[in-house]
């Protein structure tokens, strides 16, 4: 408009009143300008006078200055609903996907028809099978779509998956803020996806051709990574060899590293059949373990208020200016996050009994995945499971060798000694007596191509022999005698 009246294709204007023509100081100076100028003769208002006067362009001034200053008090008492809501815990925009924005309450509920397969997008992801590309693809065949009806972009999906609203806290300007929806996915998972995307993040070559068993080994002796190449129609594996020559000059076929793998998966799995009895078993032992579990909840809760108290601080070297708001910020997030662990935790043992019954039902589940995939065959599974149940996958001398994670080390070696899979109910007693095992920290858990922890270095020992060495606890003592001592 003011360029038309800048050209002289009009010289004046019409308006309900002087504040629906000038909102910021600009355009209030380049009206009263043009009307200094003569580029504006006329200004028609229904309830305010103007003439090209002295004191017209003062009332007009006037009029305009209050405009901006309700401008700019709207624009504050907007950010201070803003920052109060935030304060609250509630959310001042539109929720993700996933959620719901609640007109009633003004506040986000879970999307019913969606937060399962937003869940099974984190959990996909999680595993490392499925690239943003393939999840975008994925959302598209089970029709999740945006809370506005669109389609979900690759870019999307990493804000999705990067974003801590899921696990209950909030980021506003640079601050979290825990909030008081409900959690959708566990801060143990979002942590996971953070992983597997920081290692998608590294450059890779575009490969010509699919090894399904590429990227899983190592070299026992150089520690270079395994190649593949295609000779005669077939698919064999053998030292890169870029450090050097290497002694090891032998090349594995496909199929004898696939045999090899199956016969490990057959050593540690476990039929539906079976792994439905034991499941059954460890339902039983709920309830005792929600009872067992109220002196840990105490204790939690004691820790969450130590927490609580520490924020507080917190706040108060802040607001006292001991601090900076940067240094208030990171710290502030830091006890957050554990805040919501410990929170975490505590439903855990309050809702699912104590926390080693779900890793023996994880336990279980992947023992019969164990035995899914010997029948499926699917080898980018087997790779993926591989990598979940062990660590430092090396080819030496023809041999695929890899260190187990302890649980599944002893399946493997009770299987070798019954010559068969793991039978009821031999090891439904095996899951719910192994919450020393499962419980343990895994800072023994993996060796090196060479050499290895105290736990690995046994591995040519007998069961009881072993027994000495690896218990270092009198739970641990007493669950490996009675699991050796079963025939």
């Amino acid at each position: 408009m003011l360029s038309l009246l800048e050209k002289g294709k009009a010289d004046g204007i019409i308006a309900w009143h002087p504040d629906r023509l000038a909102r910021n100081s600009v355009d209030g100076g380049k009206i009263i300008h043009f009307v200094d100028r003569g580029l504006i003769r006329s200004l028609k208002f229904p309830t305010f006078w103007f003439e090209p006067t002295p004191q017209g362009l003062f009332m007009l001034n006037i009029a305009f200055g209050q405009s901006k200053y309700f401008v700019d008090n709207l624009r504050e008492n907007v950010k201070s609903g803003l920052r109060q809501k935030i304060r609250n815990g509630v959310w001042p925009g539109w929720a993700p996907v996933g959620y719901l924005n609640n007109p009633k309450t003004r506040g986000v509920d879970i999307d019913p028809e969606k937060f399962r397969l937003v869940k099974k997008v984190f959990e996909l992801y999680a595993t490392g099978a499925y690239p943003l590309h393939s999840l975008a693809n994925w959302c598209v065949k089970h029709n999740l779509k945006g809370n506005k009806n669109n389609q979900i972009s690759i870019s999307s999906l990493q804000k999705i998956l990067q974003n801590i609203f899921y696990i209950g806290l909030m980021k506003f300007k640079g601050e979290v803020f825990e909030a008081t929806h409900e959690p959708l996915i566990s801060k143990k998972l979002i942590e996971t996806c953070q992983e597997v995307m920081a290692r998608r993040g590294k450059k890779k070559d575009i490969r010509k051709h699919h090894f399904a068993f590429l990227g899983l080994l190592k070299c026992a002796s150089c520690g270079c990574s395994i190649t593949a190449e295609i000779q005669k129609g077939h698919h064999y594996y053998h030292c890169t060899k870029k450090k050097g020559p290497c002694q090891e000059k032998h090349y594995l076929r496909e199929e004898a590293l696939t045999e090899q793998i199956k016969n490990f998966l057959q050593k540690v799995s476990l039929s539906s059949q079976d792994t439905e009895r034991v499941l059954a078993e460890l339902q039983k032992d709920e309830k005792r373990a929600k009872e067992e579990a109220k002196t840990t909840v105490q204790n939690l809760k004691m820790e969450l208020a130590g927490t609580e108290a520490k924020l507080e601080k917190l706040l108060d070297a802040y607001l006292g200016e001991v601090i900076s708001a940067e240094d208030y910020k990171v710290r502030k997030e830091k006890l957050l996050t554990k805040k919501v662990e410990l929170g975490e935790q505590i439903r855990d043992f309050e809702q699912k009994g104590l926390s080693w019954l779900e890793l023996a039902r994880e336990f279980v589940l992947s023992l019969n995945k164990a035995a899914k995939l010997v029948e499926s065959e699917n080898k980018e599974e087997m790779t993926t499971f591989l990598k979940t149940i062990g660590s430092n996958h090396v080819l030496e001398n023809r041999q695929f060798v890899f260190a187990t994670k302890i649980q599944y080390e002893l399946v493997a070696e009770r299987s070798e000694a019954n010559l068969q899979n793991l039978q009821f109910p031999q090891w439904c007693v095996y899951c719910t007596k192994s919450e020393p095992i499962l419980n343990r920290k895994r800072t023994n858990r993996a060796r090196g191509a060479r050499g290895g922890s105290k736990l690995n270095r046994t591995l040519g020992q007998s069961p009881r022999h072993r027994l000495a060495s690896l218990g270092n606890t009198k739970k641990e003592k007493m669950f490996l005698a009675f699991l050796f001592s079963r025939g």
